[in-house]
């Protein structure tokens, strides 16, 4: 007579990172190395991006980073609260695809540099940004090769190319989630020699973020902050501390 085998227990569901309201159906999180770096797993199995693909990251540091924010998650999966999930799904979906371009955008922005565009007045801000933007450039100039020129006022002021493709260069150096990275963090700070400088961990991305906010910090002790736009200053800290985290994750 043949044994008849036992019922398989269910496998468990798992859900891609999205807007709706989804429920959590996992319990255990953790990370397995495996083919092509560290995977994250919930209950066993790994996860999907939006695009399809397996989250595998490529150091346990960043894969454990990325499983923390899983971890945490309540009975609802919150999207807004998996900052570096969401960083991961773009490098694995979309970087591979559109490297040239991600790089071309962020040496825009070193042809615009927050830290070029100087105060005429008044004298206690220009002193303040000659200290600390003046600072930054020199690093630009000295550590990666990219001397940026500053400016009076708002009026643009075309870099030079060799700069601009310097820029471009140090990005491409970068794998598709240091990548991904840089191209959150120049916009973030208006500065891709700040977006480079918290990449290489010249500084935190607390400090950092300070620096790129330097004339709205000034504005602020003349005339005041109101709740609505401490609550968007204090979003965009967290994100320029969680990229530091995220660079810090990426290094060997």
């Amino acid at each position: 007579m043949t044994e008849t085998p036992p019922a398989k227990p269910p496998r468990p569901r798992f859900v891609e990172l999205s807007p709706d309201r989804v429920r959590r159906v996992w319990n255990e999180v953790g990370t397995e190395r495996g083919e092509g770096g560290w995977a994250v797993t919930l209950d066993g199995r790994t996860p999907k991006t939006p695009a399809g693909a397996r989250v595998v990251l490529p150091t346990e540091a960043l894969a454990r980073m990325v499983a923390e924010e899983w971890a945490a998650q309540g009975e609802f999966l919150d999207p807004s609260t998996m900052p570096a999930q969401r960083l991961a799904a773009t490098a694995i979906d979309r970087i591979g695809q559109a490297r040239d371009a991600v790089a071309e955008e962020i040496a825009a922005y070193a042809g615009s540099d927050a830290l070029c565009y100087l105060a005429e007045t008044p004298t206690s801000l220009v002193e303040r940004q000659a200290r600390h933007w003046g600072a930054w450039r020199d690093w630009a100039a000295r550590e990666l090769g990219v001397a940026l020129e500053p400016c009076e006022g708002i009026i643009h002021r075309a870099q030079s190319p060799e700069a601009i493709a310097r820029v471009r260069a140090l990005a491409l150096e970068l794998d598709d989630f240091g990548l991904a990275g840089l191209a959150m963090a120049a916009p973030l700070f208006g500065s891709a020699v700040l977006g480079l400088a918290l990449q290489r961990g010249a500084a935190s991305g607390s400090d950092l973020f300070e620096v790129s906010r330097l004339d709205e910090a000034f504005q602020e002790e003349r005339w005041g902050v109101d709740e609505e736009a401490a609550e968007r200053t204090a979003a965009r800290r967290a994100e320029a501390e969680m990229l530091d985290r995220w660079f810090r994750a990426l290094e060997p």
